[in-house]
């Protein structure tokens, strides 16, 4: 059953419903997985997505903040949630096929400005968030899954437009790094996007506040598409979208696609 995902944060999924409907319809990936979708479930503009074809939808969802949805032209089911850190964020949402693949959505916190978890308690929720990451991952040793989703780190040099400057901020402090190679390592998962792209810089995300974001190049790679070690050889196909992210109004995250082949 071979399959294309996407993972894109669309930054308001009422607000950029139009952007969706035109991924869909020009890339038209056969999974579509949103973070920061910033809406309760029932006021999601669902009925568009359905109507191209894309009938099949979890998603969890909170006002204004957070949600993350799970689109599908496959079938899937509903396979629950997990309540990160005890706060009852809408972060993460899982889907399984009709093979036994779970596809897990995530939505890692941002962490603020400031990279000191004892002066900044988002930077400390990001932490915290990481190593329950990395103890699930022990935990449950994830077989024929699929990870994806806004970590929010750009973990490797070459993941942002210059390493050196960028060490103390955030997404790309070593704590950080360190933290989400922890997770990785614990669930032994597969970097699908660098796996099939090792070589050169990467970026998912460029910020709202440069003039020109294309021409100053200050991105990071902050979209992750993971495979559970047992599914690694049939990962295959990544590419980043740059262009959508000069779209009008656009997010200011691109897509991440990848195919697999099950």
């Amino acid at each position: 059953m071979p399959f294309t995902l996407a993972t894109w944060n669309i930054n308001s999924v009422r607000l950029r419903a139009g952007l969706v409907v035109r991924l869909l319809t020009e890339e038209a990936p056969d999974i579509l997985c949103l973070q920061e979708c910033k809406s309760p479930v029932e006021k999601m503009p669902l009925e568009q997505f359905v109507a191209l074809g894309w009938r099949h939808v979890v998603a969890r969802g909170q006002k204004g903040y957070n949600g993350v949805a799970i689109l599908s032209r496959l079938p899937l089911e509903d396979a629950g949630h997990i309540d990160w850190c005890g706060r009852g964020d809408a972060r993460h949402v899982a889907a399984r096929l009709q093979d036994g693949t779970v596809i897990h959505n995530l939505y890692i916190p941002a962490g603020g400005d400031e990279a000191d978890p004892d002066r900044n308690p988002k930077f400390a929720h990001k932490l915290q968030f990481l190593d329950e990451l990395r103890a699930w991952g022990r935990e449950t040793a994830p077989q024929r899954a699929i990870l994806v989703g806004d970590l929010n780190i750009a973990p490797r040099e070459d993941d942002v437009w210059n390493h050196k400057a960028l060490l103390k901020v955030v997404s790309h402090t070593p704590v950080e790094v360190e933290r989400l190679t922890a997770a990785a390592e614990a669930g032994r998962w597969l970097d699908v996007t660098r796996a099939d792209i090792p070589d050169g810089r990467l970026y998912s995300w460029w910020s709202y506040r440069a003039r020109d974001w294309d021409v100053s190049d200050r991105g990071r790679r902050l979209d992750h598409i993971w495979a559970s070690h047992d599914l690694a050889a049939a990962a295959h196909g990544s590419r980043i979208l740059r262009p959508v992210r000069g779209w009008d109004q656009p997010s200011d995250h691109a897509p991440v696609l990848a195919s697999f082949d099950l």
